[in-house]
């Protein structure tokens, strides 16, 4: 098995012991890493608004499918994790914004907290031709 780390410097760097995406293989497969609502330039979070933080995580996964070859509609398992499943429905509005049909498998799931105090956190795996 060959892995291939993936880096955007359009999005947030790895705060941790992972990289923002690893492709496998012949690099069809991309496992995206969690992304939180930091700006890249400042490595800040981008507001407390929700929506906000919403916007600013699709725009970071977006950044990491660029860099590996693809776009978010090459992500066929999507995985959201709030703080508050209240703002579930806030996820769908803005994903619809970010994607086209047939959507990505997802899963929601609501969680005590995150890294730096962020309100939701975004995986995925995408599959590129």
């Amino acid at each position: 098995m060959s892995k291939n780390k993936i880096h955007s410097d359009n999005a947030p760097q790895a705060i941790g012991t992972y990289s923002q995406a690893v492709s496998v293989v012949s690099g069809t497969t991309v496992y995206l890493s969690g992304q939180i609502p930091l700006i890249p330039s400042t490595m800040e979070m981008v507001s407390d608004n929700i929506d906000d933080q919403i916007k600013q995580v699709f725009e970071n996964l977006r950044s990491v499918c660029i860099a590996a070859g693809g776009s978010l509609n090459d992500i066929v398992k999507l995985n959201v994790f709030l703080t508050d499943l209240t703002n579930f429905s806030k996820v769908n509005e803005i994903m619809a914004g970010y994607f086209d049909e047939p959507y990505p498998a997802r899963a929601a799931v609501g969680i005590k907290e995150l890294p730096r105090a962020a309100l939701v956190e975004m995986d995925a795996v995408m599959v590129i031709s």
